[in-house]
């Protein structure tokens, strides 16, 4: 194997291992306790070689968030693949993205309440950001009727953003959270 070809996959290695520790310790102490010093220690490397990958916080924050959009994505495509049309798909659209920021709230946080300087609607919008907005889009175009489909789809995701903030920070509870998203379903789907 050609040694620069080793050094790519020996940095791709590294810039997962970064990812995955931020996330790690994320997960364990909030992001608050993620830092380059602990970033530097938990890995092994010094701090210059995390800079070597990322300028900061910030861009690992992003690399963290792209990470879950995949997640967010898979997640729904899972929940409505192979059946479900109409209102089932769309309920089940809605328990598939509560429940993944439910197991999630680290990388939750990460991709929608940190900056992470990922725009959403912009030309340089990142693929996984793309493709989860499509994987709430061929769901939900089929119940848009006459609204336009990308507004849709953008008013729906808010609505589910926001049980999911208010809920997580206890201004709603848990126990109505099935309630809640039934009566946003019946609502967005003409019920």
């Amino acid at each position: 194997m050609p040694v620069r070809e080793r050094k790519e996959r020996e940095r791709a290695r590294r810039h997962q291992l970064i990812v995955a520790t931020a996330r790690g310790i994320a997960e364990e102490r909030g992001w608050d306790a993620v830092t380059t010093r602990r970033l530097a220690e938990r890995i092994e490397y010094s701090q210059p070689v995390l800079y070597s990958h990322f300028r900061g916080k910030r861009e690992i924050v992003g690399a963290v968030a792209l990470e879950g959009f995949a997640e967010l994505t898979a997640a729904i495509r899972s929940a409505v693949a192979g059946g479900p049309r109409g209102r089932a798909a769309v309920a089940a659209l809605a328990e598939a993205y509560v429940a993944f920021a439910e197991r999630n709230p680290a990388l939750y946080d990460a991709m929608f309440l940190l900056d992470a300087g990922l725009p959403f609607t912009d030309p340089a919008t990142p693929a996984p950001l793309r493709e989860a907005f499509g994987a709430l889009l061929d769901t939900l175009a089929d119940v848009a009727g006459d609204a336009d489909p990308g507004l849709f789809v953008e008013v729906f995701w808010s609505a589910l953003h926001g049980l999911v903030a208010l809920t997580r920070s206890g201004r709603l509870t848990e126990e109505g959270t099935a309630r809640r998203l039934d009566l946003l379903v019946d609502r967005f789907t003409g019920r």
